[in-house]
């Protein structure tokens, strides 16, 4: 008697983002952590005019192409774009990362019966961007009041955070860390003589980084160089600083870099930085990711004196902090840093450790309990 195979139903899983996929090292881990379930992957974002091809992901991509760039108009073209594109397919969840993915995904969720996942990147109400604006900010409360609370499954990057949401909605969020994967850099060498230093930033070129106050310190600082990586809002504003300031010497904008090829940028770096302004709470609570890419990395960093941060830098002894004050002053402060040798070494020394803990191998574990409750089977 022959008996008859059953296939598998394969669960298809869509996620939804904003940006243009090629520097999300977070969602690329999340698709990666749910490809090990068997499940079919798309991660959904938007192709800007000068977007990078997104190359070799072992999931599916889909890329919008929208009318608008940026305000009200793109927010709501892209939900629009997003709630008839999950309509016409069909897949078992759909997750929503940050506030402005949630409305298409939620009302999509709720039309087709499938479940809805929400991946909270930040404390959104609160970035610099909305802080000082009124009407879109209670837009975007109105719009978080109305649907976080009717969300099952829903994680966060931080304790502060998942605890204001828990607090306000009575919710149950997790948390979730944007920590790399652990990675092994004993055969990486420096590009750059002893003599000199290297000071990194990567991220978003937005308000509220500290960045115009750490170009304006390297006026004080000799045989130190600054790089800064990433893109955003304010990256002319930050050219035409550099230049004012005669200081293209000394301060490298690398522009955006995918994050398959961004180590080997940070492992040369001799110092991290995260000067994170007090603007919203949005950045008083932030635990960014480039703050783990530096530790993985092994470099030691300086950073805000914030609450999410202070804890990681405290508990493994990694580096310092500084209150924004004036360049100068940071500039004494790096200067302290490079000059007590003993102290930086072994702050180097302690990142090895500090790196074994906090890597997407320990985190994942999080990820799959939350996604094993909404029926995914890890193998």
């Amino acid at each position: 008697m022959i008996k008859t195979v059953i296939p598998i139903k394969v669960k298809r899983i869509y996620i939804a983002v904003t940006n243009d996929l090629v520097t999300d090292n977070r969602i690329h881990k999340v698709a990666c952590t749910l490809l090990k379930s068997g499940a079919d992957v798309t991660v959904i974002g938007r192709k800007k005019p000068k977007s990078l091809q997104v190359q070799n992901r072992p999931y599916h991509t889909k890329r919008f192409k929208l009318l608008f760039n940026r305000g009200f108009g793109f927010y709501l073209e892209y939900n629009i774009c997003l709630f008839f594109y999950l309509l016409f397919r069909r897949f078992n969840i759909i997750i929503a990362n940050d506030l402005d993915t949630l409305p298409g995904s939620f009302f999509a969720s709720k039309i087709k019966f499938k479940q809805l996942a929400y991946d909270s990147h930040e404390y959104f109400t609160e970035v610099p961007e909305l802080v000082n604006r009124h009407i879109p900010r209670k837009i975007w409360t109105v719009i978080e009041r109305v649907l976080l609370p009717r969300i099952k499954h829903s994680y966060t990057v931080c304790e502060s955070i998942a605890k204001t949401y828990n607090d306000l909605y009575g919710i149950n969020m997790k948390v979730v860390r944007n920590v790399p994967y652990l990675i092994n850099l004993v055969n990486r060498v420096k590009n750059h003589t002893n003599d000199s230093k290297l000071i990194l930033y990567q991220g978003s070129l937005n308000i509220g980084r500290g960045l115009e106050h750490i170009i304006d310190a390297m006026q004080y600082l000799e045989n130190i160089k600054l790089q800064i990586i990433g893109d955003g809002d304010i990256t002319e504003q930050l050219k035409e600083r550099i230049l004012k300031k005669g200081l293209s010497n000394k301060v490298e904008l690398k522009g955006k870099i995918p994050f398959e090829e961004l180590l080997d940028h940070t492992s040369k770096a001799d110092l991290g930085i995260a000067l994170e302004e007090n603007i919203g709470l949005n950045y008083f609570y932030a635990l960014p990711n480039k703050l783990f890419d530096y530790i993985q990395a092994g470099i030691p960093v300086l950073v805000s004196p914030f609450p999410e941060m202070q804890k990681i830098v405290n508990k493994y002894e990694i580096g310092s902090f500084y209150e924004h004050k004036t360049p100068e002053l940071l500039a004494e402060k790096i200067l302290e840093i490079f000059k007590i040798t003993d102290r930086y070494n072994k702050w180097k020394e302690n990142t090895t450790v500090a790196a074994k803990d906090l890597c997407w191998e320990n985190e994942e574990k999080i990820l799959i309990q939350i996604y094993s409750q909404l029926g995914l089977n890890f193998k």
